[in-house]
């Protein structure tokens, strides 16, 4: 039987069968094996160990993992180097590193590779200061670390934000242990991240050799810092472009908002043949939704499906958004429809999609269905509910899903959900309610929207009394406000008191003070 070891398999035939388990993901199995040749009276070794304490991290067995712990204090094997890094990985992966710590410390000769494993499995579960800690304690103890152990240790820096251990890890490589890419694009990774572009840019330049991964570090480096320009510059200097850089290149366009340039860089990427992954996908779609590009979105839409890529969360979403925003709802819910694996941001995305395009009811409907399939919605999908709310002038369920909101979900209402609420009333004309909801709350310039609403409310209404209240609270604030100026004056205008609207406008003369911009653009038929 392939499950179990025959009675005349010795422990080392058991334990080439459960390595060859353990590679195939077989975890189960592997579990099966162990307990029979536990049941033939074998005795595991440190052969055995790793790959069923592996297993048992794997399948989350935590009984199991305290019973083979047991064991392998019975059996001697704990103090085995690669068995107590088994146990230490196991324990993380069953979320207690607090025992695998214990293990660590309990340690009477502590090996390198114990060392780099506990550092490991602090960074695994995201304690990337206890990772730091650490490694500067393995400094004290002068361990000479390898390959793993700067690799690791740069990864704690850099997510810990720990730029003293990082450069010194970066001066003991090239003075004591020699030039390592891996470590060097760890230390690039490390630099730009933290802010320190010109220590990368240095680093860069002087390294021996470099590979297309430290080109994207620094491509993606150039965009975090906002220097578009230079990483436009240093992506056309490289010769051997790959996907991931890119990708890059195309995501540093689209998180400074340049969405038309990174689908001319999509074009450019298909004249080379390149061809695009998921995560390429997924950022070309937050493309197309921006500029209103619906054609490209649908090929790519269509590009996704020729190679059978799962339309799961992630995907799913960008398409519903995409669609939802270039005004196809109903692909948007024809994509919803198909989706595996619904999560929050895929039932927020359809349902403020919903409510956008002017399908209150159906979006509410939703919102109840998802309720009923057990998603907990989170404060980004109570906006798009409040929205729909808005949209159908749906005063009473507005009022209650913001009282559930706050009640039943313990969700703290931030400002768009006060606007929501605020809008909602105004354009009911149910004013003295929308003042007394924002009675509590200060004016400042997160907030101006918000006052801004009512305003808008107040001048729809002709309700001049409380546009002079709201107006005096924001006056008494130390910074100018042009906005909400044009809003008065709009009311006293609407009100037919031209003296006022003209003394108010008067004000707006002042060098200091400009009225706010405004800018629209629609793409019809891609251009």
């Amino acid at each position: 039987m392939a499950t179990a070891c025959h009675h005349a398999m010795r422990l080392q035939d058991c334990n080439v069968l459960i390595r060859t388990l353990a590679r195939r993901g077989s975890f189960a199995r592997v579990m099966a094996v162990y307990y029979d040749l536990r049941a033939r009276g074998l005795v595991a070794d440190s052969y055995t160990y790793p790959f069923v304490l592996r297993a048992i991290g794997a399948m989350k067995l935590s009984v199991e993992g305290r019973k083979a712990h047991a064991a392998a204090v019975k059996t001697g094997f704990r103090w085995d180097a690669y068995t107590a890094s088994s146990l230490m990985e196991m324990y993380t992966m069953l979320g207690r590193v607090e025992f695998a710590r214990r293990v660590f410390d309990e340690m009477p000769q502590r090996f390198l590779v114990v060392w780099n494993m506990m550092i490991r499995c602090y960074i695994r579960c995201g304690r990337f200061t206890a990772a730091v800690i650490l490694a500067e304690e393995m400094e004290r103890r002068g361990v000479t670390p390898d390959r793993v152990t700067l690799l690791t240790a740069v990864t704690a820096c850099s997510r810990a934000g720990c730029l003293s251990l990082g450069r010194r890890i970066h001066a003991y490589m090239y003075g004591v242990f020699g030039f390592s890419l891996p470590v060097a694009n760890a230390l690039l990774d490390m630099y730009t991240k933290n802010g320190c572009l010109e220590e990368a840019v240095k680093m860069f330049e002087q390294m021996p050799e470099s590979n297309i991964v430290s080109w994207t570090i620094l491509v993606s480096g150039y965009a975090m810092a906002g220097q578009l320009d230079k990483a436009r510059a240093l992506f056309y200097q490289c010769k051997e472009k790959d996907l991931i850089l890119w990708t890059a290149m195309i995501n540093a366009y689209v998180q400074h908002g340049s969405f038309e340039e990174a689908l001319m860089l999509f074009s450019d990427m298909q004249l080379h043949q390149v061809e695009p992954d998921r995560f390429t996908v997924v950022t070309l779609l937050t493309c197309c939704a921006n500029v209103g590009a619906l054609d490209q979105g649908e090929w790519i839409h269509q590009y996704a499906e020729s190679r059978k890529m799962k339309i799961d969360a992630v995907l799913g979403t960008a398409l519903i958004e995409m669609y939802s925003k270039c005004g196809r709802v109903d692909k948007a819910l024809q994509v919803f429809g198909l989706m595996q694996g619904k999560d929050a941001a895929a039932w927020t995305a359809i349902i403020c999609g919903l409510a956008t395009n002017g399908q209150a009811s159906r979006a509410l409907e939703l919102f109840e269905e998802m309720q009923i399939s057990k998603v907990k919605p989170d404060g980004i999908m109570f906006i798009g509910v409040l929205n729909a709310c808005c949209h159908g002038g749906l005063v009473d369920e507005g009022r209650r899903y913001f009282q559930a909101m706050k009640e039943v979900y313990r969700i703290e209402p931030r400002i768009e959900h006060y606007s929501c609420l605020v809008n909602l009333l105004g354009r009911a004309g149910i004013l003295d309610e929308a003042e007394k909801l924002i009675g509590g709350i200060p004016v400042n310039k997160d907030t101006m929207p918000l006052f801004g609403a009512l305003l808008t409310s107040c001048k729809a209404h002709g309700n001049v009394e409380m546009s002079e209240r709201l107006t005096k609270r924001i006056a008494e604030q130390d910074f100018p406000n042009p906005d909400a100026n044009v809003l008065i004056s709009n009311v006293y205008a609407t009100a037919s008191r031209w003296d006022e609207a003209i003394r108010v406008r008067s004000k707006m003369l002042h060098p200091t003070i400009k009225k706010t911009a405004g800018c629209s653009s629609i793409e019809v038929k891609g251009d």
